[in-house]
């Protein structure tokens, strides 16, 4: 049995997939043709209790509220505030995570956080562990369904992501263990809603209008990165698609978003 702070892997199979939707955003548009190589994806994101292991190993600075996010920082007093009360969960104290939350999605990892942990990784297993790129994860999210909406289907359903259905619970609501929701045809948990989940790739708007029919990866260098598949806090069900591109700065981190990993098959 292998240790329980090694990602269990689903294979995502070569083949096309149409990646991409033409009744959402414009940066989802035009619906294309994509080629993705067979690779593996991790069933669910990183637990806290993986990145546990990490955090002991390497000494990494623990998930807490560290300097703040421009997305934060920009936005007043006010802003912070909330940010920090409602991340006050999530803080590892003293490098130990929060007990009760073992087997929930890690967050308050940044970028470089996520590419850390893929490192530490891939020398602890001698397997190449990465993000996956946005064509990847789209590709797994949706299931070997085509052109679906939701990695479930087309219709919103509650009981099958962990979403805000009611914004007044917004105090209230949080992360749930990974696997509380039904896998989707891959047998990948929470490819919509818990946590948003940091791609490998840099954000261009236009990307799809030129980007190579085979294995895209994103473009070289950016302002912004890509995040995918919605959080706990999304009231806008249009986040929760399975093309959705969430674009924020790479210093973001937050109580909603965390990661999960990819390696070659």
């Amino acid at each position: 049995m292998p240790p329980d702070w090694l990602p269990e892997l689903a294979v995502i199979p070569a083949g096309e997939f149409l990646m991409g939707s033409e009744d959402a955003e414009e940066d989802e548009r035009p619906v294309h043709r994509v080629h993705v190589d067979e690779f593996l994806l991790s069933v669910q994101p990183v637990t806290i209790a993986e990145y546990a292991r990490f955090v002991r190993d390497t000494g990494h600075r623990p998930p807490a509220v560290y300097e703040l996010p421009l997305v934060v920082g920009a936005g007043g007093a006010d802003r912070e505030r909330a940010f920090r009360q409602i991340a006050m969960p999530y803080v590892w104290i003293d490098a130990e995570p929060p007990a009760a939350r073992a087997v929930h999605p890690v967050s308050l990892v940044r970028y470089d956080d996520a590419t850390a942990y893929c490192a530490w990784l891939s020398a602890v297993t001698g397997r190449a562990f990465r993000l996956p790129t946005e064509a990847e994860w789209e590709k797994a999210a949706r299931g070997g369904a085509e052109s679906k909406r939701y990695p479930w289907g087309d219709r919103l359903e509650s009981g099958m992501a962990n979403f805000l259905v009611d914004p007044a619970a917004r105090e209230r609501h949080g992360t749930t263990a990974c696997r509380a929701h039904p896998p989707n045809g891959f047998g990948l948990f929470d490819m919509a809603g818990n946590v948003w989940e940091w791609v490998h790739d840099w954000y261009e708007p236009g990307y799809y209008a030129s980007a190579p029919a085979r294995n895209p990866a994103g473009p070289p260098t950016g302002q912004l990165r890509v995040l995918r598949g919605g959080g706990w806090l999304v009231a806008d069900v249009r986040m929760l698609s399975c093309s959705h591109r969430h674009k924020v700065p790479p210093d973001t981190y937050s109580y909603a978003i965390g990661f999960r990993v990819a390696c070659g098959a």
